[in-house]
């Protein structure tokens, strides 16, 4: 289960939130985001659990939760959104 995890502190690691959710479970992947041009991270990131239960108890136990001394955002990570290349000009445009 893909886990979304806002409101990082900009100090926060991957290692950081590998060890936070190996606490409820096994931790498969840990992706920070980083701003390209600056390498700093964006304050989020997503957190894969081995089973949608680990992936349940994670969210119940660090949604709310104070780390780094801002309180976490912790949901299950929708699907991500294909943006396409187009121009910025919305469906139905003729350019």
């Amino acid at each position: 289960m893909k886990l979304y995890v806002g409101n990082l502190s900009f100090d926060t690691t991957s290692g950081d939130l590998q060890t936070l959710f190996a606490q409820v479970g096994t931790v498969e992947s840990v992706s920070l985001i980083e701003d390209r041009e600056t390498g700093r991270s964006r304050g989020f990131g997503f957190v894969e659990m081995q089973t949608k239960e680990e992936g349940a108890a994670a969210v119940a136990q660090f949604n709310g939760k104070e780390v780094g001394g801002r309180a976490l955002k912790v949901n299950e990570a929708k699907p991500r959104e294909n943006r396409g290349g187009g121009g910025g000009f919305g469906g139905g445009s003729r350019y």
